[in-house]
């Protein structure tokens, strides 16, 4: 299959120190860094409200259909207080164009009701009380503590997972032990950054099917790097601004 780790893989994975790997990791992150100095969330949001009711309904679109509709969402209904008061039959009509908006619906007045019941209407600040909240999990929880109040953490979404597996941070499919092993390599203030720069790589670079390994900054530090396409000229065209 098409961007599988080569062969020898495990082994190598094996052989390195953690050690070498937290240095490596750090030379990836800061190659990255200087490849996408305009890393960043992609989702608009104006506060930690917001941030949070677009990351939930980020889930199976993209993130510039949810930009394309929270402006009207917002304008609507600013706040928690709002979200819950509102009639079903509208915000689904406003959540439409996103897929499956009826659970999306339910979501986003569901994990209201629950701010404005146990919170004041206000986004907790601590990983324990966001992930009770309806639809909010880790990832969820770590872009709003990351992004919406500058807490250090590292969401795992399936470009970070995929990521971290191709460049040797972790062997393991589970977003929480994918999160245990990167954030063990980083420093924590560079935490929230280096989920950006992994999800940027991923979107433009680093693909699922085809990785553009020819144009890859961190080829040289990959223990994956020659699984795509290696010509350079090839590579460049494939590469997404």
């Amino acid at each position: 299959m098409p961007g599988r780790p080569p062969a020898g893989f495990a082994t190598a994975f094996a052989a390195e120190t953690q050690l070498a790997r937290t240095r490596r990791a750090r030379r990836i992150d800061r190659a990255l860094a200087e490849r996408y100095p305009d890393a960043r969330i992609e989702l608009d949001f104006r506060n930690p409200f917001e941030l949070l009711v677009a990351t939930v309904l980020s889930a199976q679109t993209t993130d510039v259909r949810v930009n394309l509709t929270t402006p009207g969402l917002f304008a609507r209904f600013p706040d928690a207080a709002a979200m819950v008061a509102a009639s079903p039959d509208e915000l689904e009509a406003i959540l439409q164009p996103l897929g499956f908006f009826r659970a999306k619906t339910r979501a986003v007045q569901g994990l209201s009701a629950e701010l404005v019941a146990r919170f004041g209407g206000e986004v907790p600040r601590r990983m324990k009380d966001l992930v009770t909240l309806p639809g909010v999990g880790r990832k969820t929880a770590n872009v709003v503590l990351g992004n919406g109040f500058g807490i250090p953490g590292l969401p795992v979404d399936t470009h970070v997972l995929r990521l971290s597996n191709r460049l040797g941070y972790t062997t393991s499919d589970d977003p929480v032990q994918v999160e245990k092993d990167v954030t063990a390599l980083l420093p924590r203030a560079d935490w929230v950054m280096a989920s950006h720069h992994l999800i940027f790589h991923g979107r433009r670079t680093c693909f699922a099917r085809k990785p553009a390994c020819g144009a890859c900054p961190v080829f040289a530090l990959c223990p994956s790097a020659g699984i795509g396409e290696n010509d350079p000229v090839k590579a460049a065209k494939l590469v997404k601004p």
